[in-house]
């Protein structure tokens, strides 16, 4: 079998768990000014599937790419790499 290449995964934080097995994770990321050269924070919000509802609002996880699930869930919730406080 031939190998599918690898599916991206990202780092987020947690900022909703209001829906049924769906969270939406925060990624950050730091972009350089093409003028100023100074960095800057750029964020994109990803809905992620959470099978067991086990995350909460804060906590750090791992999410990796996978088939559309919903309209626009595009993401699995793969572990919580930190609980919040």
């Amino acid at each position: 079998m031939k190998n599918r290449g690898t599916k991206r995964t990202i780092k987020g934080i947690v900022i909703s768990n209001n829906m049924d097995k769906t969270i939406v994770v925060r990624a950050e990321r730091l972009v350089k000014h093409p003028v100023f050269h100074k960095y800057i924070r750029r964020h994109v919000k990803y809905k992620a599937h959470d099978e067991h509802n086990s995350c909460n609002v804060g906590d750090t996880v791992l999410i990796v790419e996978s088939r559309p699930l919903s309209k626009e869930k595009r993401w699995r919730m793969r572990e919580i790499l930190e609980r919040a406080k």
